[in-house]
């Protein structure tokens, strides 16, 4: 595992604002053996003329109408020909050393599949908690910025479930730790990959949807039903009290 090319995709979709800090991370990067792969759902806001500016630093670009977030991240792991793939979404750049953060880990610790680093998101998310996946999605730091993965284990892994519109990395990572058990770490925590940013499908998702469609994935998985049932009414009511309390100090 030396010298690893390591690949990156960004999917985007009128995201002007933001895609050049993006790209430019990438840029200027301390290492160097990397690909960038940029996949477009079809922008229109000027976004395409952005990366044009920048098309040699690009190995593959895209732009098409596609069936959301994780077709686009599919399309993308096809292009992908490194050895570790990595995930950097429009709205989201990385610190310059992040690349060499991964390939240092990879090369020390030749028997992971995968590696979560740390990342800036409303506040310093870092670490990695595998048990607690079955009834939660706070187990990591992040899958845009923060997570990396090796070609030969995604490969075994398939793809992205476009049948989850906002949480097909939760079916993803369910699989890889629960069901093929891949082995991975985390970077230490103040080993920082990049910055997260908080205008993406997250921020814009209802709490109700993003609660189903985790129940259902644990379902899918194979879960015990009872358990699953449990979790999500105890995580409702949860919210519900939060949201009371919330009221009651204003």
């Amino acid at each position: 595992m030396k010298n690893l090319k390591i690949s990156i995709i960004t999917v985007v979709k009128n995201n002007k604002d933001t895609i050049e800090k993006n790209i430019l991370s990438l840029i200027n990067q301390n290492y160097k053996n990397y690909e960038h792969i940029i996949i477009d759902g079809g922008s229109e806001d000027g976004t395409i003329e952005v990366i044009n500016k920048y098309k040699r630093d690009i190995k593959y670009f895209i732009s098409e109408k596609d069936n959301g977030i994780y077709d686009a991240m599919n399309k993308g792991i096809d292009k992908a020909e490194g050895d570790i793939i990595g995930i950097l979404n429009a709205d989201d750049y990385y610190f310059s050393n992040a690349l060499e953060i991964v390939k240092n880990y990879f090369e020390k610790y030749t028997e992971i599949d995968f590696l979560f680093g740390s990342v800036k998101k409303h506040t310093l998310q870092y670490g990695f908690y595998p048990k607690k996946i079955l009834w939660t999605f706070g187990f990591y730091t992040s899958h845009s910025v923060g997570f990396f993965i090796k070609s030969e284990a995604q490969k075994k892994l398939g793809y992205y479930n476009i049948k989850y519109k906002y949480s097909s990395d939760y079916d993803l990572f369910f699989r890889m730790i629960v069901k093929f058990r891949m082995k991975g770490m985390a970077t230490n925590k103040s080993e920082v990959m990049g910055h997260f940013g908080l205008s993406g499908l997250s921020s814009r998702l209802k709490y109700i949807d993003y609660l189903n469609e985790n129940t259902q994935i644990r379902l899918d998985n194979g879960q015990n039903k009872i358990i699953v049932w449990c979790i999500h009414y105890l995580r409702f009511l949860k919210r519900i009290f939060r949201i009371i309390k919330e009221k009651n100090k204003t």
